[in-house]
């Protein structure tokens, strides 16, 4: 008996001892997948909030783009910011990657070979560490990808001639600026008839593209759209509906005379309205429906719990705020009709959390927000909060206005996004009645771009009384006309809707445009030596030409200099010499070839003292050296000198050039900075590439 009691109990022990070790077999065969990502994914296009990933070789190129350091904006590539942060090499390996909160500001820095950007802020960011599992959490072995975009095409090129109809004159004024009662109701009347047959022949819109729907999961995710650079299409908007005006009112001093009606009084927004209005669209929720047609549905009249919300058009994505002309001198029909435009404008754009965002200051004494880039994330909410907006009346303060949003809309809290272009539109009637130009440059040294729509210039009897000439020119980036508008008339203001949207949807133009305008003191460091020869320096003229003209120039945008060098240096001109393009132009165009031998240290030298220490402080300061030939002189210590004190230069060799010399005067990274040819007629295949430079690293340099 006690011999069977013995012989079960070691059967059972045997048999639970057969059983662990079974489990622990079968727990180890359960390893991790790791699915594995190209060099250029990035993590905002993987909507799962952590996960591991294996990353390829070959990943440390320059074309992979890093933002942030230690903390990473979500559109940098999640492989090249590994081995930025040192957690892989350039062979590749796992990585652990975790979304966070967006920052308001990303440091750029140089680390492991790898170059990260500066970026003032980013809605959504990302930590990278060792690819190895954190204790407790389980990790998919597919990544979910959001949407891909529909595919686009870039627009032609744009045309800056508006062929308006041609419109009647203005009646004339009398005395105080104002029109007869009687001219105006006429007018008021034709219009009216205008409006209704241009009503009764409009075509509907048809709908846009829907998006694809991306795939969601119960866990928090996060779908982040890179910055586009395609323009949408354009598309017939239908008139925003009529506006009944209240009986006329007495109105204060005016500066400009137009018809004296006034709107009716703001109802108060239903609660529900409000709270749906004001609600922040977050990407982080998982359902959101990326459909949104552009067009009012039948099925819209019947409202649903659970509306689809719209992600916008993606290849739009910027951050938007009009300035509205809310002055006496616009008049209550001219209002009107400024309202109508603003709601045709929000539904051209396709107005959506991941493309345009869209918000409104009305100017008149004082500017005030009317809502902010959050407010509304589709286009039909937008058209009818624009309806409801009261006249504020008062004079026509632009340059009031301007700073207002410099300092106060483009704010985290407002709805901003960083990563989008900030762009104003400022609606003018007739003329502002403050200075703009101050306000202006200091806007866009903050990185906005500023569009001008100005309708029904001043007459004849009225140009003596603005006060600042010429204002939309010192007030814009004067290149080509592109940043500004002219109407001849309130009632033709419908005809540029589309034009003004493909110009705003230019992201790549606006990305650029910083430069332009806030931009740079530009020196040019030009090899006059006897290898060099007269037709070859006739042709290097003509590549620093080429490489000008791109610029805005004038005192308080860019500016060029330019210093020839042999065995001696000669200032051809400097910063302050030339204010406008053409000046500059002539200027190049006269320099005379000198002919000696290569001192390119002693000439950089040169530049740093006579040009750039007269630079401006809030300019960047930017050198661009071309030379032929290996230097006589060291060229490593008066490049880092140069370097030192926020000079930002690039190296641009010819035939001869010596390849360590070109990297020692280019700036940290060399690849992006140097360039060479081999012969001085390719030098104009590195006109675009070393703009384009200029531009992409306007974030990634502090300020001096």
């Amino acid at each position: 008996m006690r011999a069977t009691v013995i012989a079960a109990f070691f059967g059972v022990f045997l048999t639970c001892t057969y059983t662990a070790k079974e489990a622990t077999k079968k727990t180890k065969k359960a390893k991790l997948y790791v699915p594995q990502i190209d060099c250029d994914v990035k993590a905002g296009k993987i909507i799962n909030p952590e996960f591991i990933a294996k990353c390829p070789p070959g990943c440390q190129d320059v074309k992979h783009r890093v933002y942030g350091t230690d903390i990473y904006a979500s559109f940098s590539s999640v492989c090249n910011a590994a081995i930025h942060s040192g957690i892989i090499d350039n062979t590749g390996g796992k990585v652990l990657v975790q979304k966070v909160a967006g920052h308001s500001g990303y440091r750029g820095s140089f680390s492991n070979g790898v170059r990260s950007l500066s970026l003032p802020r980013w809605r959504e960011s990302f930590l990278v560490s060792e690819g190895k599992p954190r204790k407790g959490v389980t990790y998919p072995s597919t990544l979910e990808y959001s949407s891909s975009k529909s595919t686009a095409v870039k627009s032609a090129a744009f045309s800056n001639v508006l062929n308006f109809a041609s419109e009647p004159k203005k009646p004339e004024q009398d005395l105080k600026g104002t029109k007869s009662a009687d001219t105006a109701n006429t007018s008021e009347k034709a219009s009216d008839q205008g409006d209704t047959a241009r009503k009764e022949h409009r075509t509907t819109p048809g709908p846009t593209p829907a998006t694809e729907m991306a795939t969601t999961t119960p866990t928090p995710t996060t779908t982040t759209t890179e910055p586009s650079t395609t323009v949408p299409q354009p598309t017939t908007t239908p008139a925003a509906p009529r506006t009944t005006a209240a009986p006329a009112k007495a109105r204060p001093g005016l500066h400009r005379g137009r018809d004296m009606g006034s709107s009716s009084v703001h109802p108060a927004y239903a609660s529900v309205v409000a709270a749906a209005a004001t609600m922040e669209i977050d990407s982080w929720k998982p359902g959101l429906s990326l459909f949104d047609t552009g067009f009012t549905s039948k099925e819209e009249l019947n409202p649903k719990p659970l509306e689809p919300i719209s992600q916008g058009n993606q290849n739009c994505k910027v951050d938007l705020s009009f300035l509205m002309d809310g002055s006496w001198s616009i008049g209550k029909r001219r209002f009107q009709l400024q309202k109508r435009f603003l709601g045709n404008v929000a539904q051209a754009l396709g107005i959506g959390s991941a493309g345009p965002l869209m918000g409104i200051v009305q100017y008149g004494d004082d500017p005030s927000t009317e809502f902010n880039l959050k407010t509304y994330a589709n286009s039909k909410d937008l058209r009818n909060a624009i309806e409801k907006i009261q006249q504020k009346g008062g004079l026509s303060n632009v340059g009031k206005a301007l700073s207002f949003v410099n300092k106060n809309f483009f704010l985290d809290a407002n709805g901003n996004r960083g990563g989008a272009p900030n762009v104003v539109v400022v609606m003018v009637d007739g003329w502002p009645t403050d200075r703009v130009e101050e306000a202006s440059r200091l806007a866009r040294e903050s990185g906005i771009n500023i569009f001008f729509v100005t309708v029904e210039a001043a007459a004849q009897s009225e140009k003596q009384n603005v006060i600042e000439p010429n204002f939309v020119d010192k007030a814009v980036c004067r290149t080509s006309g592109f940043y500004s508008i002219n109407v001849p008339s309130w009632f033709s203001l419908h005809k540029v809707v589309q034009p003004l949207v493909k110009r705003v949807c230019d992201t790549e133009r606006l990305a650029c445009s910083k430069t332009c305008l806030n931009a740079a003191d530009i020196g040019f460091v030009i090899d006059g030596s006897s290898s060099v020869g007269t037709g070859n320096f006739r042709t290097v003229l003509q590549f620093v030409a080429n490489i000008s003209k791109e610029f805005e120039i004038s005192d308080t945008d860019t500016r060029i200099g330019a210093v020839q060098y042999t065995y001696e240096q000669r200032l051809e001109f400097s910063f302050d010499k030339y204010s406008t393009k053409q000046d500059v132009l002539n200027a190049i165009k006269r320099i005379s070839y000198w002919s000696g031998g290569t001192s390119t240290g002693a000439a950089i030298s040169y530049a740093s003292e006579q040009l750039f220490s007269k630079s401006k402080p809030n300019k960047r300061k930017i050198m661009i050296v071309i030379t032929d030939g290996r230097s006589y002189d060291d060229v490593s210590m008066p490049a880092m000198a140069a370097h030192q004190n926020g000079v930002i230069a690039y190296s641009v060799g010819v035939a001869w050039a010596a390849p360590d010399e070109l990297e020692a005067i280019a700036s940290d990274p060399a690849k992006e900075h140097s360039f060479f040819v081999d012969d001085f007629d390719n030098l104009y295949h590195y006109v675009n590439q070393l703009i384009q430079n200029i531009c992409t690293e306007f974030n990634s340099q502090p300020r001096n």
